[in-house]
C-alpha cells in the first residue's frame, strides 16, 4: 500500500506542474481531466501526509519506551502510542477504501428519470411520492436540482419525471437508486382495505458533456411543440417545449420546463447526450457484470431494489438485505443510512476482491 500511496505522490506533482504550465489552458478537454485528476489525487496525498505524521509519532514514542528510563514518561508515551495505534489502524481502513478504483462516471451531476411501472394511478402517485422524496434529499444535500420533463398521472402524480441533480459526485450517489421501486399501500379508492402493491422504475444517467460523447447536429431531429401544464391545458401559444430524436439510435428526450426554447433545446440536448452515451456504458456494464457479479448492482433496471410497506412503516432495501422502521423519514429525504450501506457494501465486495492492492 504504502508504494501505491508513494506512486500517487508522485503523480500527484507531475499532475500540479502540468497544470501551471502555459501549454494546459490550451486544450481544455485536457485541462479539465488534469483539472478533475488532481482534485481526486489531493484527496489521497492529503490522507497520506497525515498517516506518515501518525507513524513518524508511533516510531518517536517506541524510541521512547526503549530508552527512557523515567516512569512517569514511560506511561505517558504508552498511552499515546496505544492512541496513535488506533488512530493508525482507521487510517489504513480509510485510505483502503479511498485507493479502490472509482468509476469516472461518479463524479458527475446526475439525470434522475423516474417512471410509474404496474399499479395505475396509483404507481403513478407513488412515482411522485419517489420524486418528492429525492428532491427533499437534494435540498438536504444542498444540491440543485432542475426540472427537465413530466407527464402528470390522471390521478395526481407522474407517469414520468426527468429531473437533473447540479451536483458534484451526485451520480456516483444516485447510481445505486437504478431499478424497481415497489410500494405495498392501501389506495385512498380502495373501500374494502386492502394493501395494493405498485411500482415505479427509477433510472440514474451520469450528466456527460460534449468531451464524453460527440453527437452529430445532422443525427438530430429537432421537433418543437406547445409545452402543458395540468390538465393538459396549454402554458403558452409559443411553441417552446423541444423534442430532440437521434435518429441512428431512435432515442428521444424533450423538454418542455422554460419559456425560452433555447434553454428547452440546450436542456434537452443534455438529456439526450446522456441517454446515448448511457446505451454505450450499459454495454460495458453488461461485459463487467459477465466478470464481477455485484451484489449492489447498478445496471439492470429491471431489478427489484427496494420495497415500501407502508403499513408496517417498514423500507426493505433487498440488495444488501437492510430493514428501516422508519419509512415517513425516509420519504421526508432522509435516504443517507441506505445510500451509505450500499456505498459501504459494493468497497467491502471490491475489497473482498483483492481489487486494492
Amino acid at each position: 500500500m504504502l508504494e501505491k500511496l508513494e506512486a500517487i505522490k508522485q503523480r500527484w506533482k507531475t499532475v500540479e506542474g502540468e497544470l501551471s504550465s502555459p501549454d494546459a489552458m490550451s486544450d481544455m478537454k485536457r485541462f479539465a481531466q488534469l483539472s478533475k485528476e488532481y482534485k481526486d489525487l489531493t484527496s489521497i496525498v492529503e490522507e497520506y501526509n497525515i498517516y506518515k505524521n501518525i507513524m513518524s509519532n508511533i516510531d518517536a514514542n517506541k524510541e521512547i519506551l526503549a530508552t527512557e528510563k523515567d516512569e512517569e514518561f514511560r506511561e505517558m508515551a504508552k498511552a499515546e502510542l496505544d492512541e496513535l495505534i488506533g488512530q493508525r489502524d482507521e487510517r489504513e481502513e480509510f485510505i483502503r477504501l479511498m485507493l479502490i478504483p472509482k468509476d469516472p462516471e461518479d463524479a458527475k451531476h446526475a439525470i434522475v428519470e423516474i417512471r410509474g411501472g404496474t399499479g395505475g394511478d396509483e404507481a403513478a402517485l407513488f412515482a411522485g411520492d419517489l420524486y418528492r422524496m429525492y428532491m427533499r434529499y437534494c435540498e438536504r444535500r444542498g444540491w440543485k436540482t432542475e426540472l427537465v420533463d413530466y407527464t402528470e398521472g390522471t390521478s395526481g402524480g407522474y407517469k414520468e419525471v426527468v429531473l437533473n441533480v447540479v451536483a458534484d459526485d451526485a451520480y456516483g450517489t444516485l447510481k445505486y437508486e437504478s431499478g424497481v421501486h415497489r410500494v405495498q399501500r392501501v389506495p385512498d379508492t380502495e373501500t374494502q382495505g386492502r394493501v395494493h402493491t405498485s411500482a415505479a422504475t427509477v433510472v440514474v444517467l451520469p450528466e456527460v458533456d460534449e468531451f464524453d460523447i460527440d453527437l452529430q447536429v445532422s443525427d438530430i431531429r429537432k421537433d418543437l411543440f406547445c409545452a402543458s401544464g395540468p390538465g393538459g391545458q396549454s402554458v403558452n401559444t409559443t411553441y417552446s417545449a423541444v423534442r430532440l430524436t437521434h435518429i441512428p439510435t431512435g432515442i428521444v428526450a424533450q423538454c418542455q420546463d422554460q419559456k425560452s426554447q433555447l434553454k428547452n433545446y440546450d436542456k434537452a440536448l443534455g438529456v439526450l447526450r446522456s441517454r446515448v452515451y448511457e446505451m454505450e456504458l450499459q454495454k460495458h456494464l453488461e461485459e463487467v457484470s459477465k466478470k464481477r457479479k455485484t451484489m449492489v448492482s447498478t445496471g439492470d433496471r429491471s431489478a427489484k431494489v427496494r420495497t415500501y410497506n407502508y403499513p408496517q412503516g417498514r423500507v426493505t432495501e433487498h440488495r444488501i438485505g437492510l430493514t428501516i422502521y422508519n419509512l415517513p423519514n425516509v420519504m421526508n429525504g432522509d435516504l443517507q443510512e441506505i445510500m451509505e450501506s450500499l456505498q459501504f457494501a459494493e468497497n467491502a465486495e471490491k475489497l473482498k476482491e483483492g481489487t486494492v492492492a
